[in-house]
């Protein structure tokens, strides 16, 4: 008896960590289901749901309060992705709240959109807590959009590179010097020891 426990916490102290990453895979998944199921409505706090089924009419409810607009006028920009339903503001690098545990984060050397051949440089978390503004940047390709808002103009970018680095503390930034630049960073999907770099350029 005693050598089975043992063959049994075994199996499973060695087959932890892909345990941990199929569970990470499924709560993904579920999160982008979530997402693209044109037949649920979201309702209430962030995660609720309620289906709403074909030809049937709903119960009464309690009249919900309706989602306050998002104050965009607050932050220094805004990024936009379409693809993956991302909007969301970001700060001055001096700002207490350039920080990557409360928001997507301006690097600092970073350039506005509005400096010729410049770069700004974004990064945020990704996963699935609720600061991980960039979860879904791993379902963008090279040829994709992204915007900025910045200065009442909107600037249009398009992916041109996509590549891992080592997590080591350093990025390497791989780009057309004689390009205006968005480079974006984030953890690599389900791999704790590369991030993932996508630099696009400005195109509109």
């Amino acid at each position: 008896m005693l050598g089975s426990l043992l063959v049994f916490f075994g199996i499973i102290f060695l087959s932890w960590n892909y345990l941990i990453k199929m569970k990470d895979q499924i709560y993904s998944d579920m999160r982008i289901a979530m997402m693209d199921d044109s037949s649920t409505e979201i309702v209430g706090n962030v995660g609720s749901e309620t289906p709403i089924a074909n030809n049937v009419e709903a119960a009464p409810s309690e009249p919900t309060a309706a989602p306050r607009p998002v104050d965009y006028s607050k932050y220094l920009g805004v990024l936009e992705i379409p693809k993956i339903g991302l909007k969301r503001g970001f700060y001055n690098v001096g700002s207490k709240y350039n920080n990557i545990q409360y928001n997507v984060t301006m690097v600092e050397g970073s350039t506005l959109p509005d400096v010729v051949n410049g770069n700004l440089i974004l990064m945020a978390h990704s996963g699935d807590a609720y600061i991980s503004y960039f979860a879904y940047l791993y379902r963008l390709n090279v040829g994709d959009y992204a915007y900025v808002t910045y200065g009442g103009v909107k600037y249009q970018y398009q992916i041109v590179n996509i590549y891992e680095v080592e997590k080591n503390g350093l990025v390497k930034i791989v780009r057309n010097y004689d390009r205006t630049s968005l480079t974006m960073i984030t953890c690599t999907k389900n791999n704790d020891y590369t991030q993932t770099v996508y630099i696009a350029e400005l195109v509109g």
